[in-house]
């Protein structure tokens, strides 16, 4: 497939990725998505299995999802698997106030992840009280020190990403990447300059919640709601939008020899230059998403997804 030969290179880091990657949010949280319910450890094996068989070599995970489980059970799955590119987070919680602590947190991730050095290290979010630029000083060390390969950010503004941007090359390292939230039903990066600062840049995006939790796939209607803590996330107004999406992702992907919605949403990402990170919970989402590669909308298709993913506010 394409993303056995094709890859992407996050910024001017040494680190290369699939055109597509998998989020392992849903690994081991059992709060938002149901984790030892909907899908256990097996499911979640497969998933992997899934992903690797299909091309795909990048998978992001966190400090903080499933309290550590995630990390733990990435690092099951990808034990000996030397051309899988793995990413995790670092979360500022408000008692974290001295540069040491990330070092921790860090080795802590490594130890779940059975690994030395992690792939792509990143600041989970810009929260007080310490100031972004303390944490940043802290991922240079973490390159300094090689326990991971290349630094990124998450949910940064434009300006936040500058900034990361000038101090991390006063240490002569790239700032590889800002993971945000993006999607067809979630275009704000368009207008608030972060991608505008991404691309002048050099910076990677990486789009989590490309599908918009479930609600760009067409599993979801006004009669079938997401449940669980879910249904707070993917609101009605947003189940509307897509709704009013769906029946021109659905004609393209028929187009496209019978793409899925999900797999339109992803590839219209891919166009954008984003590296999206869809989740799986079994073989068949793993197996699914994939399906958005191999082939590219065209111009045409782009243009009429943004038009009509604008008029569907």
């Amino acid at each position: 497939m394409l993303a056995e030969k094709q890859r992407v290179r996050l910024g001017a880091s040494p680190v290369e990725v699939s055109p597509l990657g998998a989020g392992a949010w849903a690994w081991g949280d059992r709060l938002i998505w149901g984790y030892g319910e909907s899908h256990d450890d097996d499911d979640l094996a497969d998933a992997y299995g899934s992903i690797r068989a299909s091309g795909v070599n990048f998978l992001d995970t966190a400090e903080v999802y499933g309290n550590g489980r995630s990390e733990e059970l990435v690092g099951q799955f990808t034990a000996g698997d030397e051309d899988v590119v793995v990413a995790t987070k670092f979360f500022p919680y408000p008692w974290r106030l001295f540069q040491t602590q990330l070092t921790r947190a860090l080795r802590g991730s490594l130890e779940r992840l059975k690994t030395r050095a992690v792939d792509l290290y990143q600041i989970h979010w810009p929260w007080p009280p310490r100031a972004p630029e303390a944490w940043v000083e802290a991922l240079a060390e973490a390159v300094e020190s090689r326990w991971t390969r290349a630094v990124g950010v998450s949910n940064f503004s434009a300006a936040q990403v500058r900034s990361a941007h000038r101090r991390l090359a006063e240490r002569g390292i790239p700032l590889a990447s800002n993971q945000i939230r993006y999607s067809l039903l979630d275009r704000q990066p368009e207008t608030d300059g972060v991608l505008d600062a991404c691309r002048e840049l050099g910076v990677t995006v990486i789009a989590y919640s490309p599908l918009a939790m479930g609600l760009l796939t067409g599993k979801y209607s006004q009669e079938r709601r997401p449940k669980g803590m879910n249904r707070y996330r993917t609101n009605g107004h947003n189940l509307e939008r897509a709704e009013r999406l769906l029946p021109l992702m659905k004609e393209i992907g028929e187009g496209h020899g019978g793409r899925t919605p999900a797999q339109v949403a992803l590839n219209w990402l891919m166009c954008k230059e984003a590296v999206p990170i869809p989740g799986a919970k079994n073989a068949h989402q793993a197996k699914d998403n994939a399906g958005a590669l191999g082939w590219r909308l065209t111009e045409a298709e782009v243009a009429a997804l943004d038009q009509a993913s604008a008029a569907a506010v």
